[in-house]
């Protein structure tokens, strides 16, 4: 904005100094040849060149008025444009809800922080609020809106000097400590979590709040580095409930290969270097290829292939977790639709990791990726785990809730490892349970693997959920699985998972095989 204001104040230099010689030039040809005497002249002639010149000037008396007119308009379009773009990168850089910074500005201010090179280095608070899914699910999202919003507000009130407020989403919130207050972050942030217990007073409700908080401090020279520390502080104490944990190497379980690592992990999000591969799923009563389930790997320049199980847990800890599942999610739903085009729906699974669960906003987010994708709600099945739900038993079923609103399909995935039972699972809005491969694997040769899924399956259909079986690896088992009236099944008798483009292939190869094994039974 300030270039062009520049450039257009240079134009209007240049044009004045033009019209300005020009202006000077021409009284110097009028006196050199009395230009009034020859217009006289000339107007005794034929041609009524007075007239003209009066002509001419009330002419450019008119331009000069409706000019200025003109000018006052492009002023006020100028104005209103620098409002606009303000408005613009105000939005670009704060919450709209709270009127905080947003995690990329956040993001930005402490890399500036690190930058200056302060006597003491800045110190880093996350907050998470604790309850905050059983107000949405109670009061209403209003009421949880006022809560953040009052939550920010006190925040804001109650920060020391310097200190930088932001909401990093759901109910997250990052602060910043620089100056004063880093001479003692940890007294700083106590203060904080203090005033944040106090109850909050909404019309006539009053709310209680209770928080759980991460912090770290310098010496650090990496913002990432010291977003991560806070972040590893920050899930250790939602997991352990224990209100502040500050950050130290004891509960790191981080090394510098992982950090290195950690860095290739969110140039290869943002580069596009995630793959998914999909492993069919196969309806038992029709012997047809009905969905697929998305997994995702990273094509690591130089460590080739990696396994979700080399980088997913990296992605949780480090708080990339978020941008890694958007981009499975734009892939899966792209690929989604490009079989719906081509002839041949199927359901895509993608799994969904903890911290997901948590976030609040979720539903909102996966509703606007299926309206740019294209896809039908139906069409996408989104994979959680029995550890994932009890972390926080809460918020993940506000979350589960909405997303069963917005008609994206549920699942539960490796039922029988975790430490839910299916009738707390049956409270959940889940149409799914998928028997872990280690019970399916063991069936043929073990009596109690094959009791438990058999229980399971009965359970299940009982309660009216679908039950697909994973580890699916010989025709034995197939059979075992369909006379157990299972729904579905996958594992690598079928197939393993391959790209999209090899899909059809073997989608039509799986089902083939299906009707011979039957025709032979």
């Amino acid at each position: 904005m300030g270039e062009n204001a520049a450039g257009l104040r240079r134009t209007v230099l240049v044009e004045f100094c033009v019209v300005a010689a020009l202006t000077l030039a021409l009284g110097a040809v009028s006196v050199a040849v009395d230009l009034p005497a020859t217009l006289v002249r000339w107007s005794r002639g034929p041609v009524p060149v007075d007239h003209l010149v009066v002509l001419l000037a009330g002419s450019h008396l008119f331009m000069i008025v409706f000019g200025a007119r003109r000018g006052a308009q492009l002023k006020r379009e100028h104005r209103r444009r620098a409002r606009a773009e303000s408005d613009l990168s105000h939005r670009a850089r704060h919450d709209l809800l709270t009127g905080l910074l947003n995690r990329d500005a956040f993001a930005a201010a402490v890399d500036g922080a690190l930058a200056a090179e302060a006597a003491t280095p800045p110190a880093l608070l996350f907050i998470d609020l604790d309850g905050f899914g059983d107000v949405n699910a109670t009061l209403g999202h209003d009421t949880a809106n006022d809560l953040l919003r009052a939550v920010a507000d006190r925040l804001t009130a109650e920060a020391p000097t310097g200190a930088v407020v932001a909401r990093l989403g759901g109910d997250e919130f990052g602060v910043l400590f620089t100056g004063a207050a880093t001479a003692d972050p940890g007294t700083s942030a106590l203060g904080l979590l203090t005033a944040l217990q106090q109850p909050v007073q909404l019309g006539e409700l009053s709310l209680d709040v209770s928080v759980c908080a991460g912090l770290a401090a310098g010496p650090v020279t990496d913002p990432l580095e010291l977003m991560r520390r806070a972040d590893v502080a920050f899930a250790d104490a939602r997991t352990h409930r224990t209100g502040l944990v500050v950050y130290s190497p004891a509960i790191d379980t981080f090394d510098a290969d992982r950090l290195v690592l950690h860095g290739e992990l969110r140039r290869a999000v943002a580069a596009g270097e995630l793959r998914l591969h999909y492993q069919p799923q196969v309806c038992l009563r029709t012997g047809r290829v009905i969905g697929v389930e998305g997994l995702v790997r990273w094509e690591h320049p130089r460590r080739g292939l990696l396994l979700p199980g080399s980088f997913i847990d990296l992605a949780e800890q480090t708080g990339l977790i978020r941008e890694l599942t958007d981009a499975v999610l734009v892939q899966a739903l792209a690929d989604s639709r490009a079989w719906a085009d081509a002839g041949r729906p199927l359901r895509v699974a993608v799994n969904l990791s903890a911290r997901s669960l948590g976030d609040l906003e979720l539903p909102g987010h996966v509703a606007a990726l299926l309206r740019d994708a294209g896809v039908a709600p139906g069409a996408l099945e989104l994979e959680i785990t029995e550890t994932a739900v009890m972390e926080d038993p809460a918020r993940a079923r506000e979350v589960l809730r909405q997303l069963r609103l917005l008609g994206v399909g549920l699942s539960v995935d490796d039922f029988g490892t975790g430490h839910a039972s299916l009738a707390y699972l049956s409270q959940l809005p889940v149409q799914t349970l998928k028997v872990d491969r280690s019970f399916v694997m063991g069936m043929l040769t073990d009596a109690g693997s094959r009791t438990i899924v058999k229980a399971i399956i009965g359970l299940a259909h009982d309660l009216g959920l679908r039950v697909v079986a994973e580890g699916v690896e010989s025709v034995a088992t197939w059979r075992e699985l369909t006379a157990l009236r299972c729904d579905e099944i996958q594992g690598f008798w079928l197939g393993g998972a391959i790209p999209s483009a090899e899909l059809p292939a073997l989608v039509a190869a799986v089902e083939q095989r299906l009707r011979e094994h039957s025709a032979r039974a």
